[in-house]
């Protein structure tokens, strides 16, 4: 009996077109998938199962009627990250702050997703307000990575990485402030694209960083997140920072070639605390860029280690902004006992938000305050523009840039890293892409003694994500694509991982 979950989203949308299976049918699958792995995955905070039926039925006579013969994903079941507005169905960004608020519209991504015959199966679980790297830090509880549960699936899109790895979706949507996108698809051996700033509508996300955060695709394969950034991507005019861009036809970049590409690994890359595992996986990566006819050089990238204490300054300048907005007033959580309006907005905010926001909001504050603005705020942004301009003389040189996304894989369940010095330093791949405003895209290539997932990335040109897509895509085809072992090898998850599971569903505050 074909195992309808493990099939790619493409090949799933190509069948439902065909008639071979009718979207109802898939959509029940994966639900009943859903139900059978989330109590052990944790991914979701939101299981829309009725809405994704009915989503299911109203696709179907859409398709019978001709009007999604273009859309490659009519039909497909997908999974979105919790801090992008859904009409109707609670957006909760992990926190207490906003645990039963419903957005009374969509975002335009999800406008567009559901253009194109998209079902939308429910909301995936995130560190609040996508502050941080495991997911540790949702008031509801820790997502567990697919393929060994008692670790990490890395953060803040961490429920987006387990539900396409755990197959309790075909892909999904996550958001890139730092890295959430790359890090956690990495650590959950799946492919996640970051593409150009602007290139993607950010109307409907809640933000936290805004001239920082980007959405964009989490998929098994590059093809899949291919198909996923063409629906996805494109000017919106309820957006301002979203940009006009002519093509738009990301498919067309599909290619099994790279002869004659230019790589660079840039030796910062491979020095001080990247694993030795996951140095010899990206030495690895670059035998295969050469034997496909690429051209590989390690160079200089100036201002590396400068990037994590610039980003944490302006995210988080940029948070505390952006976050005054949740007062216990107009929506989300409101303290119940409270004498005044002063101790309203005490009380709510002390009470709805979390460790870690807390530390990012006050942080924030501090550095825009009129004593440190200049000592800190103003040369973060210093910092900012010459990592922009060094990356442009790099990209003189190279096409594209290779090299980790972590310097480790994905840690266990309760390490006591999260919120601390070490924490923000495993960035230090990821946060200078987001700086720049540049495309990235994250892939497998093996994993590690323990038996998991280790991830690298490319990083492109301003606007250069076919030149990603073509580099990935012709990776791919020499290494193909591992599914975790429990679903691989068909072993029961509850027999087998039992007593590794941890609490569910408790806040970690």
């Amino acid at each position: 009996m074909m195992d309808i979950t493990s099939l790619p989203a493409l090949v799933l949308g190509n069948m439902i077109k065909n008639r071979e299976i009718s979207v109802v049918e898939a959509t029940k699958a994966q639900l009943d998938a859903i139900k059978q792995r989330e109590p052990f995955y944790h991914s979701y905070i939101t299981v829309m199962e009725e809405e994704a039926l009915s989503q299911a039925t109203k696709v179907q006579k859409r398709i019978d009627a001709g009007e999604l013969r273009k859309s490659a994903l009519a039909g497909v079941p997908m999974a979105v990250k919790d801090n992008i507005c859904t009409k109707g169905v609670r957006t909760t960004c992990a926190s207490k702050m906003l645990h039963n608020f419903e957005p009374s519209y969509d975002a335009t991504v999800i406008e567009r997703l559901k253009q194109a015959g998209v079902i939308i199966l429910g909301k995936t679980n995130m560190d609040e307000f996508a502050m941080g790297s495991t997911t540790e830090k949702s008031a509801f509880g820790a997502s567990k990575n697919p393929w060994n549960i008692s670790h990490v699936p890395g953060g803040s899109s961490g429920g987006s990485a387990s539900v396409v790895a755990g197959e309790e979706a075909f892909f999904a949507l996550g958001t890139d402030t730092g890295g959430s996108i790359r890090q956690p698809a990495g650590y959950c051996g799946i492919i996640g694209l970051k593409p150009t700033y602007g290139t993607v509508s950010r109307y409907g996300l809640i933000a936290y960083a805004s001239s920082l955060d980007q959405i964009g695709p989490m998929g098994r394969n590059v093809s899949d997140c291919t198909a996923v950034l063409e629906v996805i991507a494109g000017h919106d005019e309820k957006d301002s920072t979203s940009i006009h861009r002519k093509e738009l036809d990301f498919r067309k970049a599909l290619i099994d070639d790279v002869k004659g590409m230019r790589i660079g690994v840039p030796k910062g890359y491979l020095d001080g605390e990247l694993d030795d595992e996951i140095k010899d996986r990206l030495y690895s990566a670059v035998k295969i860029f050469r034997q496909k006819g690429a051209i590989v050089e390690e160079f200089d990238l100036e201002m590396i280690d400068y990037a994590v204490p610039a980003y944490y300054v302006i995210a988080c300048a940029e948070a505390s902004s952006n976050l005054s907005r949740f007062d216990g007033v107009k929506y989300g959580y409101r303290t119940p006992n409270y004498e005044n309006l002063q101790e309203l907005y005490e009380k709510s905010r002390s009470e709805g938000f979390g460790s870690e926001v807390k530390r990012r909001i006050m942080m924030g504050t501090l550095v825009l305050s009129e004593s440190y603005y200049d000592a800190y705020y103003r040369k973060a942004l210093k910092v900012r523009s010459l990592i922009k301009q060094n990356f442009k003389k790099a990209f003189e040189n190279v096409d594209l840039i290779l090299g980790p996304i972590s310097p480790r894989t994905a840690p266990e369940l309760g390490e006591k890293t999260q919120g601390t010095l070490q924490s923000y330093r495993s960035d230090i791949y990821t946060v200078s892409v987001n700086l720049a405003g540049l495309p990235a895209i994250s892939f497998p290539c093996g994993r590690d003694k323990k038996g998991l997932p280790i991830g690298l990335q490319l990083i492109g040109k301003e606007f250069g994500e076919k030149d990603l897509i073509r580099a990935a895509y012709s990776f791919e085809q020499a290494v193909g694509y591992e599914r975790p072992t429990t679903l691989r090898e068909g072993i029961d998850i509850v027999n087998s991982q039992e007593t590794q599971m941890h609490p569910n569903n408790k806040s970690q505050d």
